[in-house]
């Protein structure tokens, strides 16, 4: 058992070189895209939807604004099952630490605008006033992608 994993292991120190080599010959490292998924609660899409353009938005916006994210999209489609998201929210950063490392500064500046958008410093009034979206959809999860450029064979 133990040559298994050892072999296994070996293997996958030999392919770390080739896929380094592949990326290399194929794109160019972009931006990170943080994609969260949900599929919203029967006969309340209207009312979500509505409820993400009034708050969401303009949080988005303003960090955007001030540099925090690079871009945020809002994505839609029809479920193909009872477990599939409706709607798909990404927001995109320069790089994975900007994605998933905690900044102080940064934490301080979106508190900064959640504060101004819902008119108190209370996170505990804040919370409460942004709970009703909690009964409209259900997260099903989030993933972080890498955007690419790939190069022209040549």
């Amino acid at each position: 058992m133990k040559s298994r994993i050892f072999g296994l292991l070996a293997a996958c120190f030999l392919l770390t070189p080739a896929l380094s080599q592949a990326q290399e010959e194929h794109w160019n490292e972009g931006p990170i895209w943080e994609c969260s998924s949900y599929r919203t609660a029967p006969g309340m899409f209207d009312t979500y939807i509505k409820w993400i353009r009034a708050h969401s938005e303009p949080i988005n916006a303003e960090a955007k604004k001030q540099g925090l994210i690079l871009d945020f999209k809002t994505f839609l489609k029809a479920p193909s099952d009872v477990n599939d998201y409706d709607v798909l929210f990404c927001t995109l950063y320069s790089s994975y630490g900007k994605a998933l490392d905690y900044n102080k500064g940064d934490d301080d500046k979106f508190e900064a605008i959640s504060a101004a958008h819902w008119a108190t410093a209370s996170e505990d009034k804040q919370t409460e006033m942004a709970s009703p979206r909690l009964e409209m959809r259900k997260y099903l999860g989030t993933v972080h992608v890498r955007e690419v450029t790939l190069k022209p064979i040549s």
